[in-house]
């Protein structure tokens, strides 16, 4: 294991912001992984985990324990079955997916982060999301002292959601195993209406799976979604606020409020998620509360490219982010009486 002390952790961000870590801690093997846990949770010290940092905030003060880098390598197939270390580039391995003819993740190209991250937020993107293909996750369970393996149905996955979020300090992901389709070089069928149309294409057809991985790479870049060093729409954590899910009730009221503001002719998003509830879009409720693309006068702004990232255009701190993210919140509640929530982690910070 490598080890470095008062190590800055913004470079391991993409956000590349936060003070550094009193102790960084960089495993290669799932067993170093596993004895940097061991060895903070037996002296008590505060555990940071690591991965690619594409879901980090950390605070300007950093980070006053040990910070672990999960840098493990491990991409195995057979046949269908997908095997990956936590600390596989995820974007790699899904480009790896889709060279072996095999379909069912590769609507989740260029997504910036490390497998491990991706049980543990659900990740999801045009019409995919991981939850639909993982089978089982292998973990360190921190309560139990030992490694448990977890079946697809036992991670508790909803939108964005996981048994792994819900219990943050309990579960360090070492392998993630992922059962994909052998569709003939064809995608899995497209249900993404974006997708579909830059694909000329009906939602429900599949197409094949390296036009399907480029389309869905366009679209991300184009929407400042592909990590770009060169580029400050890409200097974020991608979408900042999940996607509200009201019941009947609050999506009623926001309805409402919508009618007010905007006139009866607008209809706000509605999409079913679940008996009595409904998702509606956050960048749709950031853009339609005056914050438009580029909006900020500041360090942190807005992306220039889609109303859902916040980006650092290059000297931004942790707080002048925080800043720009409650002014977003308070403007969307006081618009429309809905409450945006972060999407990426906090360390050290809040909203």
């Amino acid at each position: 294991m490598q080890e470095r002390h008062d190590a800055p952790l913004a470079p391991l961000t993409t956000f590349r912001l936060g003070g550094p870590a009193r102790r960084l801690v960089t495993a290669t093997t799932d067993a170093e992984v596993v004895e940097a846990v061991r060895e903070a949770d037996a002296s008590g010290t505060p555990l940071l985990v690591i991965g690619g940092g594409s879901n980090l905030v950390v605070g300007d003060k950093g980070f006053e324990g040990t910070a672990l880098r999960i840098a493990t390598s491990g991409f195995s197939l057979d046949g269908t079955s997908l095997e990956l270390a936590a600390g596989e580039v995820w974007s790699e391995a899904v480009a790896r997916t889709v060279r072996a003819g095999l379909a069912g993740i590769e609507c989740l190209a260029g997504i910036p982060g490390s497998a491990g991250a991706t049980p543990i937020q659900n990740v999801g993107a045009y019409g995919q999301e991981v939850s639909s293909t993982i089978t089982e996750v292998i973990a360190y369970d921190r309560a139990a002292g030992a490694t448990v393996a977890l079946s697809g149905e036992e991670c508790g996955f909803s939108y964005r959601h996981s048994r792994f979020k819900a219990d943050p300090d309990r579960y360090v992901v070492l392998r993630v195993r992922f059962e994909l389709e052998d569709a003939g070089g064809m995608s899995a069928p497209l249900k993404y209406p974006e997708t579909a149309r830059a694909l000329g294409v009906e939602a429900g057809e599949r197409v094949p799976l390296e036009q399907a991985r480029e389309t869905v790479l366009k679209l991300r870049a184009g929407k400042g979604m592909v990590l770009d060093a060169e580029d400050h729409d890409t200097w974020s954590a991608g979408s900042f606020f999940t996607n509200p899910i009201l019941d009947d009730a609050a999506f009623a009221a926001f309805r409402e409020r919508v009618r007010e503001r905007l006139g009866d002719e607008v209809t706000p998003p509605a999409y079913p998620a679940g008996e009595g509830r409904t998702k509606t879009s956050a960048a749709w409720l950031i853009d339609k509360a005056g914050f438009t693309k580029g909006y900020g006068g500041g360090p942190a702004r807005i992306s220039t490219k889609h109303t859902l990232a916040l980006t650092n255009r290059g000297s931004a701190t942790t707080e002048d982010l925080l800043a720009l993210a409650r002014e977003v919140v308070a403007g969307v509640r006081e618009a429309f009486g809905v409450t945006l929530v972060n999407e990426p982690v906090m360390v050290g910070v809040g909203l």
